[in-house]
C-alpha cells in the first residue's frame, strides 16, 4: 500500500484502506464525504523525521499508517474499537 504525500494532504486509495475498515470502497468514500471517518495525521520529528503516520477510524475500527517519505507503508495497526 502507498499513500500519496501533497501539499500536506494525504490520499489513499479507497481499495487499498477499506478492507481494513471491512467495508466496501464505495461506502468507506461515502461515509469519509459524510464525516464518518475521522482522519488524523502527523508529521514525524526528530528520529521520525521523513516518516508521516495517518489514522482513520470509524464506529468500529481505528487503523494506523505510517509511511517513508515516498508514501510507502512501512507500518500499519488495526485495532477493533466498538461492536
Amino acid at each position: 500500500m502507498k499513500l500519496s504525500l501533497a501539499n500536506g494532504q494525504v490520499t489513499v486509495d479507497a481499495a487499498d484502506l477499506a478492507p481494513l475498515l471491512e467495508m466496501e470502497p464505495d461506502v468507506l468514500r461515502t461515509q469519509m464525504r459524510d464525516g464518518d471517518v475521522r482522519i488524523l495525521s502527523e508529521t514525524g520529528e526528530g528520529d521520525d523525521a521523513g516518516r508521516q503516520r495517518v489514522t482513520f477510524w470509524t464506529k468500529q475500527w481505528r487503523v494506523r499508517l505510517t509511511c517513508d517519505a515516498e508514501g510507502v507503508v512501512v507500518k500499519q495497526s488495526r485495532a477493533r474499537i466498538g461492536p
